[in-house]
């Protein structure tokens, strides 16, 4: 009675052998291939969503702030340069990789330029800042010329890429300059009533 159990799972493993249906890796791989498009599909859908959207956004708070500024205010950033750059040749135009490095940036200047609160006693350092930015965006429509006028090259789109980050740079300079300047009132406020 004495069996090997060894020799018992051999025999049954081969008894239960299973065969593949002629084809069936031509059907895998057809079936896989379908569900990597989808895929693809669905993410580029995703993404391309996502874009508009942060599009949307900066552009409705870049309108925000440009309302903001000329009611509040007389001083504003060259309004030409902003209507003459969506006419001009601009190194977005070069390549879709530059275009997204440009619309990334826009978009940021464009949110930070939102967020900015404009108060009579804030007014002074905005303006001083607006004049640099001003500055900035004569230089970079200057660079978007010589890059049309000379053709594209590695300095003329770096430095229109550093000018866009000197910007934006610049920009959250005066909002931790605003923060700092608020907290100094506030605490100022608190000296004062105690």
């Amino acid at each position: 009675m004495e069996q090997d159990l060894r020799e018992m799972f051999k025999k049954d493993r081969e008894a239960k052998k299973y065969t593949i249906k002629h084809g069936h890796e031509e059907r895998f791989l057809e079936r896989l291939k379908q569900s990597s498009l989808e895929n693809k599909n669905q993410t580029s859908l995703w993404l391309k969503i996502a874009a508009s959207i942060v599009i949307i956004i900066s552009i409705g708070f870049g309108f925000k702030y440009f309302n903001i500024v000329t009611n509040s205010t007389p001083t504003v950033v060259d309004n030409t340069t902003i209507e003459n750059e969506k006419t001009e040749f601009t190194f977005g135009d070069l390549s879709p990789d530059l275009k997204k490095v440009e619309n990334y940036y826009v978009a940021n200047i464009n949110m930070e330029l939102a967020k900015l609160e404009v108060s009579p006693d804030t007014k002074e350092l905005i303006d001083s800042f607006m004049e640099q930015l001003n500055n900035l965006n004569l230089e970079y429509k200057t660079l978007n010329t010589e890059l049309k006028d000379l053709g594209p090259n590695d300095q003329t789109i770096t430095a229109l890429i550093e000018n866009l980050q000197l910007r934006l740079q610049l920009l959250q300079k005066l909002k931790r300059k605003l923060n700092e300047l608020k907290l100094s009132k506030n605490e100022q406020i608190i000296d004062n009533s105690i």
